[in-house]
């Protein structure tokens, strides 16, 4: 459960960070989803926008934590599956 706090948590606040900044400098009436305006409300875009940017920023922090692992778990996971 500690991991995935680790993960979401700073993702979930850069991803709230992202959107605000984005946003500031994109209108949302003035984006185009393959060369058609998009016809969405300007929450809806928001909100599809927010999580957007928290699926690519809890990618990063798991990638992070999926990296971060010792060689004595790497090996512990490797010997304790049955090989074939």
């Amino acid at each position: 459960m500690l991991k995935w706090i680790q993960v979401l948590w700073p993702s979930f606040m850069v991803a709230a960070v992202a959107e605000a900044v984005f946003f500031t400098v994109v209108a949302p009436q003035e984006l185009y989803w393959r060369g058609e305006p998009v016809h969405l409300s300007a929450i809806a875009t928001y909100s599809i926008g927010f999580f957007g940017f928290w699926l690519a920023c809890a990618a990063s922090s798991l990638a992070t934590i999926f990296l971060q692992r010792s060689a004595g778990e790497i090996n512990r996971i490797h010997q304790a599956s049955p090989r074939s």
